[in-house]
């Protein structure tokens, strides 16, 4: 085969969709303790999401994810998987031969995979966090509005995805699309290496010598660790990017990412930059298991082939 392959797109897209469905609700908690006032702790914030909202609140704005997460899942993993054979097959003497995988190929082709995700992903998570974070209590954050003003902000602020993305068009251009793109470049780039470098050791670490591929259960576990491992290190910079993203529901609070960081460290400390990685990581391993998986079963049946081939 070429080093090229649409197989990988495909694959990604299928992944992508099984980690938003497993994920979302973790990830609006994770969101909400980040971003929002007096949840407090992740079973208080769950205890508090439930009381407010039912169990609907958790999937509050799934819809835009799930349609587009898996489409920038797809672009990420294929981005990755041919970037990664492509180098491999360069510094190999034997193109149609599966060299091993190396250090430096491996964290390449991740920080482009990781680059790329920017221009896909900073949009879409932008969306999402504006819908999981339209129901914040508004009067606890800005107490020096007068109480009409109050009153007509604690209406939802969108009524969904598409209103969502035409109100941000309209008062904050194109560029308000992109809030939050530097602190996820920031988060993105070591996170991905963070995700394919342990997932593709770990799977090479599990299978023993005598398989050539590694099964679904030895995907599921080092793809749940991989996750774990990369969501849990990029927590600080998370809040940084969630805080900014949230930030322009109601009123804009910062004016960048060391702005938000130095207002963020002056009123909580250097606690808050740890908020959600409990969260983080517990969501970070099924939400990973299910899409390494999903990616790699899928990419088993479009190929039509029992082996497992790791990205």
């Amino acid at each position: 085969m070429g080093s090229f392959q649409l197989e990988d797109f495909a694959a990604g897209w299928i992944g992508g969709a099984a980690s938003v469905i497993i994920g979302y609700p973790l990830d609006t908690v994770k969101t909400r303790l980040q971003a929002g006032v007096g949840y407090g702790n992740t079973l208080s914030c769950i205890r508090t999401v439930y009381r407010k909202e039912s169990v609907f609140g958790f999937f509050k704005g799934m819809s835009f994810p799930l349609a587009s997460i898996a489409v920038y899942n797809s672009v990420v993993f294929g981005v990755f998987s041919n970037t990664q054979r492509f180098l491999s097959q360069n510094h190999s003497r034997e193109p149609e031969a599966s060299p091993p995988h190396t250090l430096s190929n491996l964290l390449l082709a991740s920080m482009v995979a990781g680059v790329v995700s920017v221009g896909l992903g900073t949009p879409v998570d932008l969306i999402k966090i504006r819908l999981q974070m339209q129901t914040q209590p508004f009067r606890e954050t800005n107490l020096s509005l007068k109480p009409r003003a109050v009153a007509h902000r604690e209406q939802p602020a969108y009524q969904g995805p598409v209103h969502c993305i035409a109100t941000i068009m309209r008062t904050e251009g194109l560029a308000g699309l992109y809030r939050g793109a530097s602190a996820m470049l920031l988060r993105d780039v070591p996170g991905y290496c963070l995700y394919f470098i342990p997932y593709v050791f770990l799977t090479d670490w599990i299978t023993p010598e005598a398989c050539a591929d590694p099964s679904p259960g030895a995907v599921w576990l080092a793809g749940g660790m991989a996750g774990a491992i990369s969501w849990g290190t990029a927590t600080p910079m998370d809040v940084v990017k969630s805080r900014l993203q949230a930030d322009g529901v109601y009123l804009n609070k910062y004016k960048g990412v060391l702005d938000c960081i130095s207002q963020s460290y002056q009123k909580d400390g250097l606690k808050v930059f740890f908020k959600g990685i409990t969260v983080n990581t517990v969501r970070g391993f099924p939400m990973s298991a299910a899409m390494f998986l999903g990616y790699e079963l899928s990419l088993r049946a479009i190929r039509g082939n029992c082996a497992v081939t790791s990205p």
